[in-house]
């Protein structure tokens, strides 16, 4: 074991419930296990190698007991209890990170001999997210039934969560606007968070020299993600601009099978404009010619935790349509790398027309933005959890 402030290569657990998408959970996990000078081992309770990053099968993934990914109130019930219920593993282990959306939180309550920490993507958006709660209420049609599951699913939980929270010796928040989730919770105390922002690679995500026609939302293709805007500011556009017909608007990004129907609604939305283009399940490298090929993205999350695509378009030199809350506010520079618009189809509509009118602008604003992607890097936030893992377990040592 280290003396206090020394450095050395500690074994660490890492929990996080579901490890089965090309997502931004899955990306954190395998750009840290690169990235840190520690030893990792992934505890997760479902599994799906095939479906999620291919650098995934490299490291040593353990597959708990499976819960269910479908977030219906009693699925979430079922999965809560068998987390708060079983031990993980960790004999051997210095300390465990809770990748924590909610649910995982609920590992601390058999499972704290060790220093815990939590890398909080944000605390559950049901129970303490407004923005989510209005989006799953107008969803489900605001029907009297589902405020009051909401609420009282909401306020059990919120308990719960502020119990398991009490176990966490640090907590790491993702962004401002989580951090600021986590003190409006009352789930710990100020003084005990620390900022640490995800961030890009540099030499993979590299600017391209083409502005075609396109607009491009990428990204997980799921109700939170509003993708309903920005094909209605397309429609929109297409409609008031008629000499802008060769423009297009792809929507690229992966459909878990819960995501299905909303995927269904979306292409029924879409239907009648030829212009809108869907690519399900695209490659890395893929998505890259994609970012490098477009004048544009376009990114409408209702309130997004902290956002990889903009940080991943503006390495790649493009701008930035973002709405203007959640966190793209802390990376988009308005009217410089992009623009933050109301949540209105005219307001991105509006920004969509500026950037297609002037064809030097994406170029302007996608050469600063690539500056500003650079402030934001998987090495630093590797250094900052290393950091955060070596102040606990040798103030836990000095302490013992």
């Amino acid at each position: 074991m280290a003396s206090g402030g020394a450095q050395y290569r500690m074994k660490v657990a890492l929990y996080y419930p579901w490890v089965y998408l090309t997502g931004g959970p899955e990306r954190i996990i395998v750009q840290l296990t690169a990235g840190s000078r520690h030893e990792w081992t992934i505890f997760t309770n479902h599994y799906e190698p095939e479906a999620t990053f291919p650098e995934m099968r490299q490291l040593e993934v353990i597959e708990l007991p499976r819960v269910s990914v479908r977030r219906s109130f009693h699925d979430v019930a079922v999965a809560a209890w068998r987390i708060a219920r079983q031990k993980l593993p960790l004999e051997g282990y210095d300390a465990l990170v809770v990748l924590s959306e909610g649910l995982g939180d609920f590992a601390t309550f058999r499972n704290h001999d060790l220093p815990i920490i939590c890398l909080c993507l944000t605390p559950l958006r049901a129970a303490f997210d407004p923005y989510y709660q209005c989006g799953y209420l107008a969803m489900h049609r605001d029907r009297p039934w589902s405020r009051l599951a909401l609420g009282a699913a909401g306020a059990a939980f919120r308990t719960a969560d502020r119990l398991a929270w009490k176990r966490y010796e640090r907590v790491l928040a993702i962004s401002g606007e989580v951090r600021r989730r986590v003190l409006r919770g009352r789930l710990c105390p100020e003084g005990k968070i620390e900022l640490l922002r995800p961030g890009i690679d540099p030499a993979r995500l590299t600017p391209g020299a083409l502005y075609e026609k396109t607009f491009l939302i990428p990204g997980r293709i799921m109700w939170t993600k509003n993708i309903e805007l920005g094909i209605d500011a397309f429609r929109l556009l297409a409609g008031r601009r008629p000499d802008l017909k060769d423009y297009r608007l792809i929507i690229a990004g992966i459909v878990d099978k819960k995501s299905r129907s909303y995927a269904a609604r979306l292409r029924a939305r879409a239907d009648g404009c030829p212009g809108i283009v869907f690519i399900e399940s695209p490659s890395d490298r893929e998505l890259l010619s994609l970012y490098q090929s477009a004048c544009a993205v376009v990114y409408p999350p209702f309130n997004e935790d902290w956002g990889l695509v903009p940080l991943e378009a503006m390495a790649c030199g493009k701008p930035v349509i973002a709405l203007n809350r959640g966190g793209p506010v802390e990376t988009v520079v308005d009217g410089e790398t992009g623009f933050l618009a109301d949540p209105a189809p005219e307001a991105f509509a509006d920004a969509m027309e500026r950037l297609a009118d002037d064809p030097e602008l994406p170029r302007r604003m996608g050469a600063r933005g690539r500056q500003r992607a650079l402030r934001f890097q998987w090495k630093d936030f590797c250094e900052g959890l290393d950091g955060c893992l070596d102040r606990v377990v040798n103030g836990r040592q000095l302490a013992a």
